[in-house]
C-alpha cells in the first residue's frame, strides 16, 4: 500500500463466539500504514490458538499513527458462554507497572517528590534499614544499609527487596514474606499495614545493588497516596486515567460492569486450566484493601492503548500534555547497570531477553527479534502483553484470560508479536 488506512469495523460473531470482520479501508494519505494481508494473517494465527483450546478467547490490538486495528476472539469462559467483545475488561495484573510509575512522574514533575531523595520521609517502616549478610541468611543475620532507600530505587526495582529466584520457603525470607502475606497477587492488608510488614523485615540486598522484581510498585503504591494526601485510586483517576479518557480502567470492576470481565484460569501441572478467579464475587468484583500499583488494575484494550498512545506522543494525549517530554523519555530508557541486571537476566527469556529497564517497564537495548531497539513494554502474569515500539510507530496489546503459568499463553504472545510486526506497510 503506497498510503495508510483505518479499517471500519462492521461484522457479526461466529458460531464459535468470534468477531467476523468485514469493513472497507479509508485512505488517510501517509506513506506508513497497517496492512490488510499481515491483519489477516494475524486473525489466523491468534484464531488458531483459540480453536486449538490455549485460551477460551482474547482481544488484540495494533495501532499505528491514527489507525487501529481490533480483534476480539473467542468467548469469556471455557465451554461457551458470552463472546469477547472489544470493551471486555481484563486483570492486567503486571501491566499496571508502567502506569504507577506515570503517576510516581506526575508528582516528580510538580516537585513533591524528587528522583534521588530519601523515601524516609514519606516511608518512616522504610527508614534505618537492616540487609541480610546473603540470601540464604537467618532474618537476624545482618549489617546496616549503606544508604536509603531513593524513589529512583522503588521506579527501577532495586531497592533491595524482591520477588526470591528459589522455590517457595527456601529461604527464611520466604517464609516471612508468605506469613506477612507478602508473596502473591491481590494484598489481604491495607498498605499501613503491608507496608508495616515490609518494614519488619530486612532488606534482601544493599539499596541500588540489584534488580529485584515486583515490590518496587507495590511501595509506590504506599508513597504516591502519602505524598499526594488522598487515596491511590483517586489520584490516578484525576490525574492520569480521567485526562486520557481511561474510563473503564480500575482497581474493581463495578457491579454494572462486571458482566464484561471475563473467568480467569491458571494451570495445574499438567497444563490443564483451573479456574483462578470468577467475575461476580470473585477477587476484582469489590474494592480491595490495597490499591496495589505492581498488579491490581482492570482495564479494556482501548483503554490501555490511550496510555501507550500518550507516551508514544511523549507525553502528550488529544492535545493536552499528561507528561513532560523528558519525563516519558527517563521511563523509556534502561537504567540498570550490567551488575544490576544479574538477577533479571538470571529469570530466564521472559525477563531477560529485553535486555533493560526503564521505569515499570522494560526497555529494549539489542535486537533479537522482530522488535526494535528502544521497543518499550511488559507483561502481565494472568496473561497480558503489551509493548510500544517508537522506531516503527507500532503499539501491539494481547489481552487473554489465560495465566501465562503454562507453555500455551507465552507460545499464543509470541506468535501475536511475530504477527504484529508483519502488519506493518511501508
Amino acid at each position: 500500500m503506497s498510503k495508510s488506512a483505518s479499517w471500519n469495523m462492521k461484522g457479526t460473531w461466529d458460531q464459535k463466539g468470534a468477531w467476523e470482520t468485514q469493513g472497507r479501508w479509508e485512505e488517510k494519505g501517509t506513506n506508513a500504514g497497517l496492512s490488510q494481508a499481515g491483519l489477516r494473517r494475524m486473525r489466523e494465527v491468534l484464531a488458531g490458538h483459540v480453536d486449538s483450546g490455549a485460551v477460551p478467547g482474547l482481544v488484540a490490538l495494533v495501532g499505528r499513527g491514527d489507525e487501529t486495528y481490533v480483534e476480539a476472539i473467542g468467548t469469556m469462559r471455557i465451554g461457551g458462554g458470552a463472546p469477547m467483545r472489544r470493551d471486555t475488561i481484563f486483570r492486567m495484573a503486571s501491566l499496571s507497572k508502567p502506569i504507577t510509575a506515570a503517576a510516581v512522574m506526575i508528582l516528580i514533575e510538580e516537585c513533591r517528590l524528587r528522583l534521588d531523595d530519601p523515601v524516609d520521609t514519606w516511608l518512616p517502616e522504610l527508614a534505618d534499614r537492616r540487609v541480610l549478610t546473603r540470601i540464604d541468611a537467618p532474618l537476624d543475620d545482618t549489617i546496616p544499609a549503606h544508604r536509603s532507600i531513593t524513589v529512583r530505587d522503588l521506579l527501577t526495582f532495586t531497592f533491595g527487596f524482591g520477588v526470591v529466584l528459589a522455590p517457595p520457603d527456601t529461604h527464611p525470607i520466604q517464609v516471612a514474606m508468605r506469613e506477612l502475606g507478602m508473596d502473591g497477587t491481590t494484598l489481604a492488608a491495607g498498605p499501613d499495614e503491608w507496608i508495616a510488614g515490609l518494614g519488619s523485615l530486612p532488606l534482601m540486598y544493599q539499596p541500588g545493588k540489584l534488580w529485584q522484581y515486583h515490590t518496587g510498585s507495590d511501595v509506590l503504591s504506599v508513597l504516591i497516596p502519602r505524598v499526594a494526601g488522598q487515596p491511590f485510586g483517586t489520584f490516578l483517576r484525576e490525574r492520569l486515567l480521567d485526562p486520557l479518557g481511561m474510563t473503564d480502567t480500575g482497581f474493581h470492576v463495578p457491579a454494572d460492569k462486571i458482566h464484561r470481565l471475563p473467568t480467569s484460569y491458571a494451570h495445574q501441572e499438567t497444563g490443564e486450566p483451573v479456574v483462578w478467579d470468577e467475575a461476580e464475587g470473585g477477587k476484582y468484583s469489590r474494592p480491595p484493601a490495597f490499591e496495589a500499583g505492581g498488579d491490581g488494575l482492570v482495564s479494556t484494550v482501548d483503554d490501555y492503548h490511550a496510555f501507550y498512545r500518550m507516551l508514544l506522543n511523549k507525553g502528550t494525549h488529544g492535545g493536552e500534555r499528561i507528561l513532560s517530554r523528558a519525563s516519558v523519555e527517563l521511563m523509556t530508557m534502561d537504567h540498570l547497570t550490567p551488575e544490576q541486571k544479574v538477577e533479571k537476566d538470571a529469570f530466564g527469556d521472559h525477563f531477560g531477553r529485553h535486555g533493560g529497564y526503564g521505569f515499570g517497564m522494560a526497555v529494549r537495548t539489542h535486537r533479537r527479534d522482530l522488535a526494535s531497539v528502544g521497543q518499550f513494554g511488559w507483561d502481565g502474569g494472568l496473561g497480558t502483553t503489551a509493548y510500544a515500539d517508537p522506531a516503527e510507530g507500532l503499539t501491539g496489546i494481547l489481552l487473554t484470560q489465560a495465566a501465562m503459568d503454562s507453555q500455551d499463553t507465552p507460545r499464543l504472545h509470541r506468535d501475536f508479536w511475530t504477527t504484529a510486526y508483519q502488519t506493518l506497510d511501508d
